[in-house]
């Protein structure tokens, strides 16, 4: 069974609009690729065939991973978040303890994670450790270089 993906309604349409890229561009593209490498002679040493192909084997398995996110996608609904406990799409304001610097993240899903943006995913250490937290508290969190702490400053939409 299909994991359920949460995603707010712009991620959703990004995953869309991926998908009708690779499809309608994309994978006619490889298929245009393939059919001149195959044009060249001899498959068994053509290696222009070979990544063509490898291409569109990896072009094939993206489609498919997105068309099931699309269809296992739950929208979530802002207007029902709210700001007492840390949860997904929640603005996290941190303090971190180790070096008295503030961040601020977003928590979103996976896919739509950029930390340029200051979108955190929920999966990630910091993120799990914050879920189900409150403002005040504070979080010990393991990554690769070391244990980190934060305080919460601040939960807000």
């Amino acid at each position: 069974m299909s994991k359920i993906h949460y995603l707010t309604s712009e991620g959703l349409e990004k995953l869309k609009e991926e998908h009708r890229h690779l499809v309608s561009v994309e994978r006619p593209a490889i298929t245009m690729a393939i059919a001149e490498a195959r044009d060249k002679g001899d498959l068994s040493e053509n290696a222009e065939y070979d990544a063509a192909k490898e291409a569109q084997g990896l072009l094939e398995l993206r489609i498919a991973k997105l068309e099931d996110m699309i269809a296992n996608a739950r929208i979530i609904d802002k207007s029902k978040i709210n700001t007492t406990h840390v949860q997904m799409l929640n603005k996290v304001k941190l303090k971190n303890l180790n070096n008295n610097s503030t961040v601020e993240y977003t928590l979103v899903a996976e896919s739509e994670a950029n930390l340029r943006e200051g979108k955190l995913a929920a999966a990630t250490p910091i993120g799990k450790a914050l879920i189900g937290k409150t403002k005040g508290d504070v979080v010990e969190v393991t990554v690769p270089s070391g244990v980190l702490k934060f305080e919460i400053i601040e939960i807000s939409l």
